[in-house]
This record gives C-alpha cells, structure tokens and sequence, in this order.
C-alpha cells in the first residue's frame, strides 16, 4: 500500500508562498518623471526657505509666538482628548506597524517583496534625513522656550521639523505610492493628505510643536515620497537578491528532503553446501521400503511422535449414520424407510428397467 508523504512545516509555507504568480502585471511602479521632477525641486525649495525663515527670526516665528500665547488647547477643550488620540497617527511605532501588516499581506498575495522594501527605504529615509535636521538644529519645543521672541535653535532640543507630521506624510502616502490602480492612488492621497495634516495641526493645538516644525514636516515627508522612485532600482536589485537567497536555500532544503534513506547493506549470502545424493537401495522381499532421511520433510512429525488422541468412550459410528445434532436437537426430519448402509439386503434393486 503506498502513502504520500506528509509534508513538514517549511515546505508548507514555502507551498503557501508559491501560490500566487511572480510579478503581477498590474504593478505599476512610479518613474522620476518631468513632473515629479519639478515637484521635488519646489518641495525642496519650500524646505529651505523654511529653515531660513526660522533662522532669522522672520514673520514665522512672531507667529509661532502667537500660536503658543493664543493657546488653542484652552480655546477649544473639548475636542483635547480625541486629538490625544488622533496624534497617534502620526506615532512612528504604532503606524509603522499597521502599514507593515496591510504591506505585508500585500506581499505575500502578489509574491513580490517590493511594498515592503519600499516601506523600509522610506522609513530608513526618514529616519535619517528628519533625525539629522533634528539633531542639527536642537531647536527648543513651546513648552521648553527659554527666550519670547527668540528662535530657539541650538538650544539642544530635537523637534525641528515635526517627526509626527513626517512620519504621517511617509508612512501613510506610501500606500498611495504603492497603489495598484490610477483611482487607487488618488483615493489614497486625498487620504493621507488629509491624515497627515491633521496630525501636524494637533501638535500646534496641543502645544507641543511651533507650526514652523510643522511645515518643515511635511515638506520633509513629501520629499522622500518624491524621491522613492530614485530608488527603485535598489529595491528591484535586493528583490532579486532575496528571492535568489530562497530559491537558494528552497533548493537546498527540497535535495536534503528528497535524499532516500541509505537502504540496509545485503548480508553476504553464505556458500551453498554441496550434499550427497542419497542413494535409493531396492529393499528385500517382505520388507516396507523406508524414506531416505535426506528427502524426508522437517516439518512432517512422524506418526510415532504425535500425541495420542483422547476419543470418548463408547460405540462409534459411521459417519453416514450420524445426525446433525444442535442444542435444540437434531434438524434431520426421521425417515422410517432409509435403511442405513451397514444393513445388508437380499438384493439391490436394478434401475433403468
């Protein structure tokens, strides 16, 4: 009878991951067109004038000062606790963690590692553009200001530009970069778009960013958005590269598998033993001539050798004669004419005539 062989748990998920065609047709990956090309110069000329603005103390941050003094967070109390909230949409933990899921299923449905490696490149992006400019600047928060008036710069805080305002441009517009279809991606930044400038708003509301932080956010975000397709022939090459280390390692792992079980050695067979040919004498007149040992069967126990049979004591008789007896009785009806065998008749009747 033959079995199929039951399959381990490393070659049901790499069965699971095979499912789905290599590279769907429909990805469409962005290109570093004329116009995105101009929208990344003008984002990053609103960049910078942004950090100069700040830099010479301008118009924006008087305004910055007349946020904080205004105090949005005393002027409109009751929606304090749902921005609490909302702001967490901007956290890069919590955002990171539900882009990477929705990603991650994307991935795998379409075998491709493409969204995830572009979510890494933007995060790994922001991370370093935002996080230097932080730590470059150490601009002083509202609630850490030391001066009225003054800029607060080099003061060794990190909130130029807004993390949360970035990180929301990043994380969320990286679903409208990776969408599917023309429709799809409008949907989605019309949608992040209207995320990350909530988020960015309620940091002003709550206090905890100067509104230059926030405009310097979301240029920042936007940037990397702008500069992704720059990077696309990195994540097609670490792509190939992942996927040549799994068909690598599938490979090796489906030979190891595959390899029989040494089958056992064969004993050497021992040498076949030559006997003599019995041979067959005529016995004498009178005598019963006797087998041969030779030819004799091992297994036949001699007549002599057996046990005695016990039989019941009494009359015996032919088989023929006998009648089938059950525990209710016996099922042969009597016939008073059957003359049994043993009885012996004058003269047998002739049949035919």
């Amino acid at each position: 009878m033959r079995t199929e062989r039951s399959l381990t748990r490393p070659e049901r998920v790499f069965a699971r991951l095979d499912r789905e065609p290599q590279r769907p047709a429909h990805i469409d990956v962005p290109s570093m067109s004329r116009h995105r090309i101009v929208l990344f110069s003008a984002t990053l000329a609103f960049y910078a004038a942004i950090v100069w603005a700040v830099l010479i103390t301008s118009w924006l941050v008087r305004l910055d000062w007349q946020l904080m003094f205004f105090r949005p967070y005393q002027q409109w109390p009751e929606v304090h606790a749902f921005l609490d909230y909302y702001v967490v949409l901007g956290q890069r933990g919590p955002t990171a963690v539900m882009v990477a899921a929705w990603l991650g299923w994307r991935s795998w449905r379409q075998h491709t590692l493409r969204p995830m490696l572009a979510l890494g490149v933007s995060l790994l992006l922001l991370n370093l553009t935002v996080g230097a400019a932080k730590i470059g600047m150490g601009r002083l928060g509202p609630h850490y200001a030391t001066e009225i008036g003054s800029n607060e710069m080099w003061l060794g805080g990190d909130i130029f530009p807004s993390g949360h305002t970035a990180n929301a441009v990043v994380t969320w517009g990286v679903l409208a970069y990776l969408a599917s279809t023309p429709r799809a991606r409008r949907w989605l930044s019309a949608l992040s778009a209207v995320i990350s400038l909530g988020v960015g708003l309620s940091t002003v509301y709550i206090g905890t960013h100067w509104l230059s932080d926030v405009l310097l956010g979301w240029a920042a975000g936007l940037l990397i958005l702008l500069a992704l397709p720059w990077f696309e022939p990195l994540i097609a090459r670490a792509e190939a590269f992942l996927f040549s280390l799994r068909d690598t390692a599938l490979a090796r792992y489906g030979r190891t598998a595959a390899e029989p079980e040494p089958a056992a050695v064969p004993a050497p067979a021992a040498p076949p033993v030559h006997r003599p040919t019995p041979v067959l004498r005529k016995p004498a007149a009178g005598t019963v001539p006797e087998e041969p040992a030779a030819v004799r069967d091992p297994s036949v126990v001699p007549r002599s050798a057996r046990p005695p049979l016990h039989l019941a004591p009494g009359p015996h008789s032919a088989r023929s004669e006998r009648s089938p007896v059950t525990p209710g009785g016996s099922r042969r009806p009597p016939h008073s004419d059957r003359v049994p065998r043993s009885t012996t008749t004058s003269s047998r009747p002739l049949t035919g005539g």
